[in-house]
């Protein structure tokens, strides 16, 4: 089993909010933090290497609350150090 650390958290989100415009424009799915939302949940699926049974399903049409909800349970027994990922998360929202 992957494990994450916090650095190595924050390093992906920050990425990810550098890249933010062209992961928006190439990826027209929703709204934009659903589209980042989806893009983080997706590269720390790759990132632990993740199997398909790992992989969190979603019935209907997923929304920022499912995303966020998917991303913290797949983080929550695979962090380093138990860091709180939310206010990273927000961070990589926030357009400040």
């Amino acid at each position: 089993m992957a494990f994450i650390s916090e650095a190595e958290f924050a390093s992906i989100c920050d990425g990810i909010r550098n890249d933010r415009d062209a992961v928006i424009k190439h990826n027209p799915i929703g709204t934009n933090n659903e589209i980042l939302l989806w893009m983080l949940l997706a590269c720390i699926i790759s990132y632990l290497s993740l199997t398909d049974l790992e992989t969190p399903c979603f019935t209907g049409v997923p929304d920022e609350k499912t995303y966020r909800d998917a991303i913290l349970f797949v983080l929550s027994d695979r962090r380093i150090g138990n860091f709180e990922a939310e206010p990273i998360i927000d961070r990589m929202l926030s357009l400040k």
